[in-house]
């Protein structure tokens, strides 16, 4: 589930995600993307998983979907994903309160 929102004062992606409560995972070079985990019950899965971008026109681009389980295979990055149930759309609404605004 997308989420595009303004980010007038050029605030740090990281700074914003932190006050969101999610933690950084990994930077993602070439795509200009980073990753973000918010952890749901105090264990490492399943967790809410974020990639976020800041884009040339100063909007941010985050990207959520919940993370069931670990990936399974070493070498693969697939897992059990969910990109649109009630978790998610709950966390988006979350995401979107704490902003105060209700981006697109």
């Amino acid at each position: 589930m997308k989420l595009t929102f303004p980010n007038p004062d050029n605030e740090y992606v990281e700074h914003i995600m932190r006050k969101l409560g999610y933690k950084m995972g990994h930077e993602h070079g070439e795509s200009n993307e980073k990753d973000f985990i918010r952890e749901i019950a105090g264990a490492p899965y399943p967790r809410f998983h974020i990639y976020a971008k800041e884009t040339i026109d100063n909007q941010i681009v985050l990207n959520l979907h919940l993370d069931q389980k670990k990936t399974s295979y070493q070498g693969f990055s697939a897992h059990s994903g969910e990109y649109d149930g009630e978790w998610v759309q709950l966390e988006m609404q979350r995401i979107k309160n704490i902003l105060g605004q209700k981006g697109t």
